[in-house]
């Protein structure tokens, strides 16, 4: 784990001649969101001092999931959703430290995208993709809890034709950003634009910022924070900085502008893992305003109800021109007031 920095006087903003820095294909832009049920698996291993514990309460309290109840998870249980060290097991089996448990989500039958007349924020749209502004409290698209009023129904009821690629319950989606956060969200109308965008999400050609405001007095000018993240050993809805069952994550960031006791950054994400910006931030000791999973304070002084984090910059090459489109979202209101308020105090 290691976080490398610079210092300009300057505090200039990355520019446009070094290299795009973003997620992995099919991930937000701190990768996917659990609060949306996004992944199609969980992972993990058991602690000693879990040792002993029944598989179907175990596995109940490691997801902390209001909605899915225990009697759900004894039947992924024999249904084979959920092993323990590669093996099937039944309900009330014993878990042992050290053993690797897997659950497999099903993707709930009875949920179906619908289209719904939901008002977008559209900032480009063609034939082959659409691209809007996502605003704040948005879900990207249907899960468990979230089965209507998402960014999907709305796409479905404005474009009628999305791409089938991701299934029916993420038609279009190429990339997901979190619930709370702002910004732009591209989206695919066929399966030719789907898969064209998907690969430059892998490729790291697609450019896209995002900007953070953050508790704290960042001191560094630049900086790469180079550390892995997995699952938070004691709260399975959490991601945290940790060498155990984790991915490496690379997250750069560039000071914008100073206030004391905040600090505006600019953020490019290398790699592309589940609340990557937010949980480096509060690893190097300045998480995001107003965040309710990591920021450990509450952002409601500067009027903020959700985290401080906006992708303002998307730019990509487009699947059938080939031509380049760069597209910009200002701050939305509530990161613009925080910012007037810390001006003019």
């Amino acid at each position: 784990m290691s976080m490398s920095t610079e210092n300009n006087r300057k505090n200039k903003p990355y520019n446009e001649s070094e290299p795009a820095l973003l997620e992995e294909a099919g991930l937000t832009d701190d990768g996917m969101d659990t609060e949306e049920n996004a992944e199609a698996s969980m992972a993990w291993t058991v602690e000693e001092e879990q040792a002993g514990e029944r598989i179907d309460k175990h596995v109940t309290d490691a997801l902390a999931n209001p909605s899915i109840s225990r009697s759900q998870v004894q039947e992924w249980i024999r249904a084979g959703l959920v092993t323990v060290s590669s093996e099937k097991v039944k309900p009330n089996a014993k878990v042992a430290a050290g053993d690797e448990i897997v659950v497999v989500f099903p993707e709930p039958e009875s949920l179906e995208a619908l289209p719904e007349n939901i008002p977008l924020e559209i900032v480009y749209e063609d034939a082959d993709v659409i691209v809007i502004n996502k605003p704040r409290g948005m879900v990207v698209h249907p899960a468990y809890g979230h089965s209507s009023g998402t960014v999907v129904n709305a796409l479905l009821y404005h474009c009628k034709d999305l791409s089938g690629i991701n299934g029916v319950m993420r038609p279009g989606i190429v990339h997901r950003i979190d619930k709370d956060t702002s910004g732009l969200l591209m989206a695919a109308k066929n399966d030719l634009a789907h898969a064209s965008l998907a690969a430059q999400l892998k490729e790291h050609s697609v450019n896209r910022r995002y900007t953070a405001l953050v508790y704290g007095n960042v001191p560094h000018d630049r900086g790469t924070i180079d550390a892995p993240i997995g699952r938070d050993k004691y709260d399975r809805k959490m991601f945290a900085v940790t060498e155990k069952n984790s991915k490496r994550s690379v997250t750069h960031f560039a000071v914008m502008e100073r206030f004391n006791d905040y600090t505006l950054v600019e953020l490019r994400l290398e790699t592309g893992r589940t609340h990557q910006i937010r949980v480096h931030m509060k690893y190097i000791g300045h998480p995001l305003v107003g965040d309710p999973m990591y920021g450990g304070r509450s952002g409601r002084t500067l009027g903020m109800n959700g985290q401080a984090l906006h992708a303002g910059e998307l730019g990509f090459v487009h699947p059938r021109t080939g031509e380049r489109h760069d597209f910009e979202a200002p701050l939305p209101a509530d990161m613009e007031h925080a910012l007037h308020m810390l001006r003019n105090r």
